[in-house]
């Protein structure tokens, strides 16, 4: 099954969301799910019914490499 960049979550049946347990409980989290055929969906945690970003294996792969060597660090500096 093929999903679409801001796909409802709500439209992504059988997904089992996760999100990190350093996650605050004020709900500033993004959770993430696997999808058939191996991308990634990530979204709000605060908008679990919102739009979910859809990402390739290869593209979350890249994303926890660069933040595991940090990469990113600077923006929340």
């Amino acid at each position: 099954m093929q999903f679409d960049n801001g796909v409802p979550s709500n439209r992504i049946q059988g997904a089992v969301w996760i999100k990190s347990q350093a996650s605050g409980a004020q709900g500033n989290c993004v959770e993430a799910t696997a999808l058939p055929g191996g991308a990634v969906a990530l979204r709000n945690s605060r908008h679990p019914e919102g739009p979910a970003l859809i990402y390739t294996t290869a593209e979350v792969r890249a994303f926890l490499q660069g933040a595991k060597d940090g990469e990113f660090d600077h923006l929340v500096g």
